[in-house]
């Protein structure tokens, strides 16, 4: 079907098209620069067409629904725990008090991750489960009308009426494929890009707690001043690390990401550290 749609439009000969079609003749370091209306590509200073993988290689959809989770949960996990051990540690409690209070944080974010990741995925499996049943009974009583939307959608893109008719009579040939399409066109939901519910819980929750026992670690070790700084020291590696680990995810510079998750992360714990300091020194 792909083959299909770019076989018509190949034969397109509308304004956008040779649009489409001045862009690819421009070289590459224009590219860059230049989005297919003619605009700047101001608001995405960062994509470089020489950054890009080879363009025979597939979109890493799969890998994105796996990798998500994992790498944000760890920043939850991360972010979340350095706060709370930094604003107990402000106050200046003993350190069994951190080390509790950091346990604590550990697991309540990992479960609250974890089931959290699980439901939101289910949700959007549900969801789609839902919206193609209800699909496949319109196609059933209302072809007709499925029909015509299908068409406006693709004749808006550029195809002519012919055209447009023509590929949705070859489209509904297969009711299944008809579906998912529409489904696609009309609410924007993908099975590709869902992921396994299971997978992003579990994936959730041990990320979490890897990133949470980061700030923790020292304190089990030891306490006092180097306790503190040896979680602090490591808490603001471990946050360029996970920055790093998201420009896999964004193909943003790795060192721009983790200076920002460094910073953002940084921030957070300086502010609940204050917050803390000022509280334990209220008589």
């Amino acid at each position: 079907m792909p083959g299909y749609i770019a076989a018509k439009l190949s034969r397109l000969r509308t304004a956008e098209y040779r649009r489409v079609a001045s862009f690819a003749s421009v070289r590459p370091s224009r590219r860059a620069e230049i989005g297919f209306n003619g605009r700047m590509f101001s608001r995405l200073p960062f994509v470089r067409p020489r950054a890009m993988p080879d363009p025979t290689a597939p979109h890493e959809t799969r890998l994105i629904s796996v990798l998500r989770p994992v790498v944000f949960g760890a920043n939850d996990g991360l972010v979340s725990n350095l706060a709370l051990v930094m604003g107990v540690a402000g106050a200046h409690p003993a350190a069994g008090v951190i080390v509790l209070a950091g346990i604590a944080g550990v697991l309540a974010g990992a479960f609250s991750m974890g089931v959290g990741e699980f439901i939101s995925v289910r949700s959007q499996q549900e969801l789609l489960a839902y919206q193609l049943a209800f699909q496949h009974r319109q196609l059933r009583e209302e072809p007709e009308q499925e029909r015509r939307i299908l068409c406006e959608i693709y004749e808006g893109r550029g195809f002519s009426d012919e055209e447009a008719e023509r590929f949705v009579d070859r489209l509904f040939a297969d009711p299944d494929e008809a579906a998912r399409l529409l489904i696609f066109e009309e609410v924007g939901l993908d099975a590709r890009s869902i992921g396994s519910p299971l997978q992003a819980g579990i994936g959730s929750f041990f990320a979490f707690t890897l990133g949470a026992l980061v700030p923790l670690v020292p304190y089990l070790l030891g306490s006092g001043a180097g306790a503190f700084g040896a979680s602090l020291a490591a808490s603001l590696v471990a946050l360029f690390l996970l920055g790093v680990g998201i420009s896999i995810l964004t193909h943003r510079s790795p060192l721009f990401t983790g200076i920002r998750q460094l910073l953002l992360g940084g921030i957070a714990a300086a502010v609940t550290f204050g917050v803390g300091s000022l509280i334990g020194s209220r008589p």
